[in-house]
């Protein structure tokens, strides 16, 4: 069975679209395109290196297909990324009946089909960007990791990892580092339910029974 990895660009206030160019993806009137470029240090290569290092194919979204199908084959002869995502297979998660061009690109037309290729021996799957399919995959319990850089920006808009759509769930933080330019670099792996307890006092005073109705009151 293969396991998936989502690999997110995200900012403090939970955005992920367009890290990469103001042109990538502005839909919704988002114009803070390319937010993460002036952060990138060696630490931070050398977190994705080891990322692209093992045996990979790509699940996408279809909007951040259509982004890398434009980008990459076109990218200087010689760079490693672009070498790697040309080749491996790019599994791709859509409703339309639009071709896919790029060289080993397959539909998959929904979250049964991602089930059905987990399941099925080869390399492991790689999430970039596609911020629409994470809310039915973790539903599914089809992710196994996430891979975080949270960027020290605050965005205010834009598309969400978490989305709507998105169940509860507790993650279990098993690694950690920081870049020198202050983004976060962590990875989760899902643990099951939100543990849940309580500091409240276990007799509730007067001014709590009084607050308790009164938001029952006001919905």
């Amino acid at each position: 069975m293969r396991t998936i990895t989502g690999g997110v660009f995200l900012s403090l206030d939970g955005v992920m679209q367009a890290p990469g160019g103001p042109t990538e993806d502005p839909t919704g009137g988002f114009d803070l395109g390319g937010w993460t470029a002036t952060y990138w240090d060696e630490k931070m290569g050398a977190q994705m290196g080891r990322m692209f290092s093992a045996p990979f194919d790509l699940l996408l979204g279809r909007k951040t297909y259509e982004i890398f199908a434009a980008h990459w084959p076109f990218a200087p002869e010689g760079d490693p990324i672009a070498a790697s995502f040309n080749r491996v297979a790019k599994h791709v998660l859509t409703r339309s009946s639009d071709a896919l061009e790029w060289n080993n690109s397959h539909k998959l037309a929904g979250v049964e089909d991602v089930r059905r290729l987990k399941a099925t021996p080869g390399a492991d799957l790689l999430i970039q960007g596609s911020s629409t399919i994470y809310p039915a995959l973790l539903s599914a319990g089809l992710i196994d990791r996430l891979f975080v850089m949270t960027f020290p920006v605050a965005l205010g808009k834009g598309k969400r990892l978490f989305g709507s759509g998105t169940p509860s769930g507790a993650f279990r933080l098993i690694e950690h580092d920081v870049s020198t330019t202050g983004v976060r670099m962590d990875t989760y792996e899902p643990a099951g339910a939100v543990p849940l307890g309580s500091f409240q006092h276990a007799e509730p005073s007067a001014a709590e029974l009084k607050r308790r109705e009164r938001m029952k009151r006001e919905g």
